[in-house]
């Protein structure tokens, strides 16, 4: 009775067929972002479906439904809007793009800041001393004449993402993951001049840091969100020196 309870008959072809096509699209999906968020496909170029599956060697299908979702992430976009056929480009960086996206992550990392700040005290000092040590790597970096852009990037994404994870529940992370590594395409692509700031920064995160040791939300809340306010309003001087990418 128990052997019949837990047999589990085997998955039809129509189910087989289904799951390998779900896979395929996620996987190329994963190529396709990682491609666009690292500027192997240079913002505001086109997009075509038949040059894509052939660079990642698969049918057309997958590419299509692919990008369907990476238009709904903002990082596909259309190059000629209102027609059914308008050709698709890779989304253009520029200052209005990076506004909205560093809106919204402030948004999402200020909320889960809030509740973070809410935990019980042992917990928000084991959190503080996790990202202490980051920040102080920051301030290290900071202080170099000459400076690496990849290290302080994984620094800063360890430090706002320990934040997160600690209190932020499925749909904000899913949320989170979406949004945030948009803003990645801009660090790479800006990187160079940004770290020229990277001083004032590491200044805000310790705001945080004392926001979240003292328990409160609010502050903590609003630290987190400057840092990201003011984050654009370097990007955006940046932007201002060397110009926009794929708008034109």
């Amino acid at each position: 009775m128990n052997a019949d309870a837990s047999f589990q008959p085997p998955p039809s072809v129509e189910d087989r067929i289904l799951t390998e096509r779900i896979s395929r699209v996620a996987s190329t999906y994963q190529q396709l972002r990682e491609l666009i968020v690292h500027g192997r496909l240079a913002p505001g170029s086109r997009v075509v479906e038949a040059d894509l599956a052939g660079r990642l060697g698969v049918s057309r299908t997958p590419v299509r439904d692919a990008l369907r979702v990476l238009q709904q992430e903002g990082l596909v976009v259309s190059g000629s809007p209102g027609g059914f056929k308008s050709r698709l480009i890779v989304a253009p960086l520029t200052k209005e793009d990076a506004r909205e996206l560093y809106t919204i992550v402030g948004k999402l990392e200020g909320l889960a800041a809030r509740q973070t700040a809410h935990l019980e005290p042992n917990v928000r000092a084991e959190i503080c001393r996790k990202i202490r040590p980051l920040n102080d790597g920051l301030r290290e970096l900071a202080e170099r004449v000459r400076q690496d852009p990849n290290q302080i990037f994984d620094l800063d994404m360890s430090f706002h993402r320990t934040i997160v994870e600690a209190s932020a529940g499925p749909r904000l992370l899913a949320l989170h993951d979406a949004i945030k590594p948009q803003t990645e395409r801009y660090w790479r692509l800006y990187a160079s001049a940004i770290v020229e700031r990277l001083g004032t920064s590491v200044a805000e995160h310790d705001q945080m840091i004392r926001a979240l040791e003292e328990g409160n939300g609010e502050a903590a809340e609003r630290a987190i969100e400057l840092n990201w306010q003011n984050g654009w309003e370097r990007l955006c001087s940046v932007i201002d020196t060397l110009g926009e990418h794929g708008s034109w």
